[in-house]
């Protein structure tokens, strides 16, 4: 019985150290699952994660920035914002960027801010703007502010309720332009003896509801006052219209119709399609063959030439050398480089005569 009892004993003892044994292991396996303490040694610095891990929201994850740039105009089926906006395109991605988006704003103000959502929806790198109306230009300005992206005015400033401009602009030097059509228009006159003709009376034809073209009939104005002050103010005649050329031609004509006396016409304008539309009202009347039109901008001009209409001269500017500018000068914001506040582009008188080596970017 000792014997039994002892042997009993034996394993008893047996069996508790394996069950010791198990518990051992069963606690050394459940503690591999919680994570040892990190010693101040092991961990990584916080530039160290910035650098590794974190990838800011501007960037993709090989750090390069994707730059798209957009241009909202007014009138974008125009031959002039085509052009400008060829120009931009073709030089924002000569100087690094991804994209160009050309937006044609139309002639709406709502259809306006829609695009303006639209190309912050985009999350573009900058924008270059052309409003077709400038009491929208604070809306959109807040937009851009809000949404973090530079934008710059082309053409049309964008404008507080001082005219004061609210951002960067560049565009044409617009008083100087509207001065060197009229010059040339008063050397026409003199050439012709018109401004001694009680037959000839002047019609400027203006775009009061856009600030950028308001200078050019200022230009015009003066220039006639100077250079012939003795003309008869009352065979002087001002017009509104807006950028179209059927208005263009209904407010000719109404000048036209208006004063039976007036045989001879001479017409500067704010630019072609007001040029263009006066010279078809001229036209209608059967005044044309005695008078002459001058036009602003010059794109509408290499068609009158070849028509050999009474369109005789154009003040030239470039749309490609705005389009450029801007392009460039908002290249350079986004990079945080200073630009001029202002940028402006002289003209050039261009006839039949020398249009074609002159305008090269209206013939193609």
């Amino acid at each position: 019985m000792k014997r039994l009892f002892a042997l009993l004993g034996v394993v008893l003892l047996m069996c508790s150290l394996v069950l010791v044994s198990c518990a051992k292991k069963e606690t050394k396996d459940s503690d591999a699952s919680i994570p040892e303490e990190t010693t101040d040694s092991d961990a990584s610095t916080p530039e160290e994660a910035k650098d590794s891990e974190v990838v800011k929201p501007s960037e993709t994850k090989d750090g390069d920035e994707k730059i798209v740039i957009a241009g909202v105009y007014k009138f974008g089926t125009a031959t002039w914002f085509i052009n400008e906006g060829k120009a931009a395109g073709d030089k924002v991605k000569e100087l690094g960027a991804d994209e160009w988006l050309y937006v044609d704003a139309g002639t709406d103000g709502s259809q306006f801010l829609e695009m303006i959502d639209t190309v912050i929806a985009r999350k573009v790198s900058g924008v270059i703007c052309c409003p077709p109306d400038q009491t929208l230009s604070q809306a959109a300005v807040d937009k851009f502010n809000e949404a973090g992206i530079p934008v710059i005015a082309a053409d049309d400033a964008l404008i507080d309720d001082n005219g004061d401009k609210l951002t960067k602009w560049v565009g044409i030097d617009a008083y100087a332009i509207g001065k060197e059509s009229a010059l040339w228009a008063i050397d026409y006159m003199k050439e012709h003896g018109l401004d001694k003709d009680e037959e000839c009376g002047v019609m400027i034809m203006t775009t009061n509801t856009v600030t950028s073209c308001i200078p050019r009939t200022e230009g015009q104005l003066d220039a006639f006052k100077e250079v012939l002050p003795e003309f008869p103010n009352e065979r002087i005649f001002q017009t509104d219209y807006v950028m179209d050329l059927g208005k263009a031609y209904d407010a000719a004509n109404g000048v036209i119709v208006a004063n039976p006396q007036i045989k001879k016409w001479i017409v500067v304008s704010t630019a072609d399609e007001g040029t263009v539309g006066a010279t078809r009202a001229l036209e209608q009347a059967g005044l044309d063959k005695e008078s002459c039109t001058i036009g602003l901008g010059g794109y509408l001009a290499p068609g009158e030439f070849e028509k050999n209409s009474c369109f005789k001269a154009a003040a030239y500017f470039s749309a490609f050398e705005v389009g450029e500018a801007s392009a460039t000068h908002i290249m350079k914001m986004i990079k945080g480089e200073e630009v001029p506040d202002e940028y402006a582009v002289s003209c050039i008188m261009v006839t039949p005569e020398n249009y074609i080596e002159a305008m090269p970017e209206y013939l193609e």
